[in-house]
């Protein structure tokens, strides 16, 4: 900081609330201007921010128990189809669900994902990352 701001803030520490009130009207008069409205911007502005962060990119692709017995193969040729797994290990996928069949995927891949095993008949949720 320089000389000037550490002495302003200085004795700006030593005024009375009654002082800082004041002190901040004259300065609202003088740059004709609100202080409620620029902390009403500073706090939308952190909002607007994080808005853009909240949309994943990124998707868990998780298989959802149970799966109806009359469904259970679909499912099966299903989950070998999206994670390329043998017929074995699908079937011990699908009969141990709730199981992850994608740690992490893209936002279309995950769709993708879902709708061939909801048209299968399996439950499948996503859960951005």
């Amino acid at each position: 900081m320089s000389a000037q701001i550490e002495e302003l803030v200085e004795k700006l520490s030593h005024l009375s609330v009654l002082d800082m009130a004041k002190l901040k009207t004259a300065l609202e008069d003088k740059w004709g201007v609100k202080a409620a409205v620029a902390v009403a911007a500073a706090a939308a502005a952190p909002a607007e921010a994080a808005a853009p962060a909240s949309e994943s990119t990124e998707f868990m692709v998780t298989l959802e128990a149970p799966i109806p017995d009359d469904k259970k193969i679909g499912v099966i040729k299903a989950v070998r189809e999206v994670t390329g797994l043998g017929l074995k290990e699908a079937k011990e996928m699908v009969e141990g669900a709730p199981k992850v069949l994608k740690a992490s995927a893209p936002k279309a891949e995950a769709e993708e994902i879902s709708k061939k095993l909801s048209a299968a008949g399996a439950k499948v949720t996503l859960k951005g990352l």
